[in-house]
């Protein structure tokens, strides 16, 4: 489980449900069917409005992405196998590799190794591994993209429920108490608008995107290492390589752990 997601959403709801407590408001007043129904069916019908079925049948998968821990292989492991499948290449030959596709858990980059074994050209290779990075990022940024839209429809809808709620209380002036309880249901519909957009949508796009780029990040730098196995380099000279990719900190405790 992805703790971060799970953390935040926590803390948002505590935030709002305590910081009302705090303000002397009451959490009932949050007992608003009207105002759920405006936000959450309106922000719905929005996506629905702004995109195809075939992407929104996809929100069940982008939830699942935001509470699911993300396993990839880490690039310490990845630069570690590189250098490993490099001596065997060196020692036995680029078909030797063959026997090490088992290990191999990740299908893009078995399917790498398999077209470099195949004997295919370097740059046929790289076109097709390069468009299979391009192909997820417009995938991932889809998706980033219909939180993010939702992020920007749910605030407004909140001012159009304040303004359905004020047009009911505006028809209840004879009644001041009632006046005032309509008023304050009124504002319900913001507050969840409001909430929903910037606690909850627009930072799930965030998070999308800062996924997407992680997985990117870990396949450029399978593909540098498939290339770099398929030109012949040594074992240190494609350690050196994906070391670029690897953070600082990282490769400092790469370099203690090899002295």
């Amino acid at each position: 489980m992805e703790k971060s997601t799970v953390i935040g959403v926590v803390v948002g709801f505590l935030a709002i449900g305590v910081g009302m407590v705090l303000k002397g408001a009451s959490l009932a007043a949050l007992y608003n069917p009207a105002a759920f129904l405006i936000i959450f069916a309106g922000t719905a019908a929005s996506l629905f409005n702004a995109f195809p079925m075939a992407q929104m049948k996809q929100l069940p998968v982008l939830f699942k992405q935001l509470f699911k821990e993300q396993t990839l292989l880490p690039k310490a492991d990845l630069l570690a196998l590189f250098v490993e499948l490099s001596q065997t290449a060196r020692r036995e030959g680029i078909l030797a590799l063959e026997s090490r596709l088992g290990e191999v858990n990740d299908s893009f980059l078995k399917n790498g190794l398999s077209m470099v074994i195949d004997g295919m050209d370097p740059e046929f290779v790289q076109d097709v591994l390069d468009a299979d990075v391009a192909a997820m990022e417009d995938r991932h940024r889809t998706g980033a993209l219909i939180f993010s839209q939702a992020g920007s429809y749910a605030p407004t809808l909140g001012v159009l429920g304040a303004v359905v709620g004020l047009i009911a209380a505006l028809g209840n002036l004879n009644d001041i108490e009632v006046l005032g309880h309509s008023i304050a249901a009124a504002f319900v519909a913001t507050l969840l608008g409001i909430f929903t957009g910037y606690v909850l949508w627009n930072p799930f796009a965030n998070k999308l995107k800062m996924l997407s780029k992680k997985e990117a990040e870990i396949k450029r730098m399978m593909i540098e290492g498939i290339l770099s196995l398929q030109a012949g380099d040594s074992p240190l000279a494609i350690e050196a390589k994906l070391l670029v990719f690897v953070p600082q900190a990282e490769r400092d405790a790469l370099r203690r752990k090899e002295a």
